[in-house]
């Protein structure tokens, strides 16, 4: 059996794969990492707005495939728990539909939760059939995509009352 090599904060792919260490963190990694996704995403979208998040959301998908894929790579796992860079580009796609507002972005956070674990097609197909820092990736970003249009059905209802 071979010993996994430790993670080091030293590391960029590292730092950056497990988002500046929340990965890192014990018991359920992917909620640190959707929580530590918040505060980034209100500082964007309050600088941007939802172009400037939805830019955002683009790059750290680039920069998690390479990152997650190194690191992945280096540890001898196809998906470590510790990255959570999936996590926050997920989280950020579902935050797309809403301005900066700590309701609205708890509600964002605990729909992206359930949408990650659940895994609704074809993020479920993607989390099995798809391998290397792209899968790490695209299951948590089409679970996103789902997050993101339920936002948008709820700021349709907002805008009812």
């Amino acid at each position: 059996m071979s010993s996994l090599k430790p993670l080091s904060l030293r590391d960029p792919t590292t730092l950056l794969s497990t988002w500046f260490g929340t990965g890192l963190l014990p018991w359920a990694p992917g909620t640190w990492g959707s929580l530590a996704a918040l505060p980034f995403a209100w500082i964007i979208s309050r600088a941007g707005g939802w172009p400037a998040l939805s830019l955002a959301a683009a790059l750290i998908f680039f920069v998690g495939w390479w990152s997650a894929s190194r690191t992945a790579g280096a540890m001898g796992l196809a998906d470590p728990g510790s990255i959570v860079i999936d996590e926050v580009a997920g989280q950020w796609l579902v935050l797309l539909a809403t301005p900066p507002d700590l309701g609205r972005y708890l509600i964002g956070f605990v729909l992206f939760r359930i949408l990650d674990i659940a895994k609704p097609w074809p993020a479920s197909w993607a989390d099995r059939q798809v391998k290397g820092g792209l899968g790490i990736m695209l299951d948590d970003v089409l679970a996103g995509l789902y997050g993101l249009i339920a936002m948008q059905l709820l700021a349709q209802i907002w805008r009812m009352e």
